[in-house]
């Protein structure tokens, strides 16, 4: 039983990442489908009752966004393990550009999120953290970070 969270901000690659690596082993979580939280609490609170492998696809920025997830899943039993989407300004700007319709984010949002945005640590309660690098080739490059941060 694995509960992952996503940790970046729009236009970091965290929904392809997952749609690549998680989508036929991980029920999706994600505000920018299920639109509020009480559905996604409903959502979540499902996978916990049914051992079911998550994925968290938020940009979850603060300690207290990724806490609503860790200490449920760690109270049912999961190991949960954090993906931190490391990526410029630029960048996740430029990969936003080619986003369509309603999926654009407007840049203030991407910057603001950006500014508040806190890199997770092993002390959060998280078994594992990883950090995704998008290449210039657009290859996701995936490295473990066994000290967080």
């Amino acid at each position: 039983m694995e509960a992952v969270i996503f940790v970046g901000i729009q236009g970091s690659g965290k929904s392809s990442f997952y749609r690549q690596q998680f989508f036929d082993t991980h029920v999706r979580i994600s505000l920018d489908v299920l639109r509020t939280r009480h559905r996604e609490q409903l959502l979540l609170a499902a996978c916990l009752a049914a051992k079911q492998a998550f994925v968290i696809d938020n940009t979850n920025p603060l300690l207290r966004d990724r806490a609503r997830y860790i200490e449920p899943a760690r109270q049912a039993g999961f190991r949960v393990v954090a993906y931190f989407f490391e990526t410029s300004l630029a960048d996740a700007i430029r990969r936003n550009h080619q986003r369509g319709g309603k999926q654009k984010i407007p840049v203030p949002a991407i910057a603001g999120t950006l500014r508040k945005l806190q890199v997770p640590t092993l002390e959060e309660g998280y078994d594992e953290i990883h950090k995704v690098t998008l290449s210039l080739e657009g290859v996701f490059v995936v490295s473990r970070c066994d000290t967080g941060g």
